[in-house]
């Protein structure tokens, strides 16, 4: 069972607020999820990103793997930056 970190969508139709969550990578992208560990909003002004640090810190030592998507998105708020 193969765990990804990616994105879940939510909101209105062309109002799109996206979860990151703790996935099974076969599991649907809105569907079941074992944790969320953010949120990320595109439509604010710069774009509202928030996110459990240790949380995140722990499902990747467990083995998941963000997506590419994820990836730059923690990449911009300086995850990857501080190793903790």
């Amino acid at each position: 069972m193969p765990v990804k970190i990616r994105l879940a969508r939510h909101g209105a139709k062309k109002r799109p607020f996206y979860r990151i969550v703790v996935a099974d990578s076969e599991s649907p992208r809105d569907g079941r999820f074992l944790e969320i560990v953010g949120t990320y909003n595109p439509l604010k002004e710069p774009a509202e990103i928030s996110f459990k640090q240790e949380r995140l810190q722990y499902w990747m030592n467990q083995g998941a793997k963000p997506t590419d998507t994820v990836k730059s998105i923690l990449k911009k708020e300086g995850f990857f930056a501080n190793p903790s």
